[in-house]
């Protein structure tokens, strides 16, 4: 028996050459795509996704022409986010064709193939030791994605990161340099701690890092039309990248979120006004590089 020092190069699967031919592939289904934008944060349950699914229709209000790519494919949640539940993604011409928002945002997310009460698995041979090989399994699953469906003409297309701050610059080199990072913090010590060793992390690799979002910055009291304290103000940890937006906690969007609806867009709510502002942060700062 052969051991694995024993195999010459490759063993002749030409693993090089399907790489090459997977980027390409990928670049040639991204062609159509403007800006590039990953959603991270390396803290969970700071409410990113729900972020994502909302600067999405911001810029959708705002005129662009939006795309969601759900990278976390293990806990996705646009699918539900959108109100797509489990729609199917259907082959096309060019690919397979993105389900769509009332608004007209498209969506892929494992959400839409694997339903909220099963996980994702993978086929192998192998017992046990998933940890060895299921990173692997996912990001060719990723690969599949941005390869095969058909993403057209996108001004924004936006990736749902996992959690972690290690996933988050992992995400980011595999995305590659033309993909910027926006991470979610919200005002907690803890949170933001933790988000600078994503920041820490995301500067060895070669994606821009536009800044970040400070989530559930307060609590939006729509009876007395105030932002009211969430978490104890601290200047401690100091994140030193720009800060796009504050963005209250609002009662109304959380329900919303939770029934796949978006705020009408002439809601005169503090959160929603704040999500505006935050895309059109984003917006000046992509046009503006």
């Amino acid at each position: 028996m052969k051991s694995y020092f024993d195999i010459n190069g490759d063993g002749g699967s030409n693993v090089v050459g399907q790489v090459v031919a997977k980027r390409e592939q990928i670049a040639r289904s991204l062609a159509g795509v403007k800006h590039m934008l990953a959603i991270g944060s390396g803290k969970g349950g700071v409410g990113k996704s729900t972020l994502t699914m909302q600067l999405a229709h911001a810029l959708r209000a705002a005129g662009a022409t939006v795309g969601i790519l759900d990278a976390d494919l293990n806990g996705p949640s646009q699918a539900r986010l959108a109100g797509l539940g489990a729609t199917p993604l259907l082959p096309g011409r060019e690919g397979l064709v993105m389900p769509r928002t009332a608004s007209g945002i498209g969506v892929v997310s494992m959400g839409l193939i694997v339903p909220e009460s099963k996980s994702l698995d993978f086929e192998s041979f192998a017992e046990g030791d998933s940890f060895v090989w299921r990173a692997t399994k996912e990001f060719t699953l990723l690969g599949d994605f941005l390869a095969g469906v058909a993403w057209g003409e996108l001004d924004y297309l936006l990736v749902d990161l996992p959690p972690g701050a290690e996933r988050t610059v992992q995400y980011a080199e595999f995305l590659g340099s033309q993909t910027a990072v926006v991470l979610v913090t919200i005002p907690s010590d803890l949170s933001r701690g933790v988000v600078s060793r994503s920041i820490a992390a995301l500067r060895k690799a070669p994606n821009r890092l536009l800044g970040y979002i400070e989530n559930m910055s307060g609590y939006a009291c729509s009876g007395c039309r105030s932002i009211r304290p969430l978490f104890p103000h601290s200047t401690a940890i100091d994140l030193g990248i720009p800060c796009l937006g504050e963005v209250p906690f609002d009662p109304d969007l959380a329900a919303a979120c939770d029934r796949g609806e978006a705020l009408p867009e002439d809601a005169a709510g503090m959160a929603w006004q704040a999500i505006r502002g935050v895309a059109d942060r984003v917006h000046s700062t992509v046009e503006g590089s």
